[in-house]
C-alpha cells in the first residue's frame, strides 16, 4: 500500500517536473534536493519528509495534497506561494502591477456597491 502511495506521488511530481521542462538536475536544485534522491522519489523507490514535500511542492507551484494524493484546491494561499516562490525578478514585478490593477478595481466595486 505504502509503496503504490509513493509510487503514485512520485509520478505526479515527475510529471508536473516534465511539464514546466526541468531537468531532473535543474529541479532537484531547484528543490534543494539530489538529483539521485529525486530520481528515486519519482520512480517510487524512496519516501519523503515532510520538509522535503513542501520543497518539491512550492519548487513546482502546487499543493502538497496534490502532490500526495492527487487533490486539486483552488485559491489556496500555499498555491500561490508556491507559484510565486517559482518565478524570476522579472516575473514577480508583472504580477505585482496586475495585483495592484485587481486591487484598484475591486476597491473601486466597493465603493460604488455602498
Amino acid at each position: 500500500m505504502v509503496e503504490r502511495f509513493d509510487k503514485d506521488a512520485g509520478a505526479r511530481i515527475r510529471a508536473l517536473r516534465e511539464k514546466a521542462g526541468y531537468s531532473r538536475e535543474r529541479f532537484s536544485e531547484m528543490a534543494g534536493i539530489g538529483s539521485k534522491f529525486l530520481y528515486e522519489i519519482e520512480s517510487g523507490k524512496k519516501g519523503m519528509s515532510a520538509y522535503t514535500l513542501y520543497s518539491i511542492a512550492a519548487a513546482l507551484g502546487v499543493s502538497t495534497d496534490y502532490i500526495l494524493l492527487g487533490l486539486e484546491r483552488s485559491g489556496d494561499m500555499e498555491d500561490i506561494l508556491g507559484i510565486l516562490s517559482s518565478m524570476d525578478s522579472e516575473q514577480l514585478l508583472h504580477v505585482e502591477v496586475i495585483l495592484r490593477q485587481i486591487a484598484m478595481l475591486a476597491h473601486g466595486k466597493s465603493k460604488e456597491s455602498k
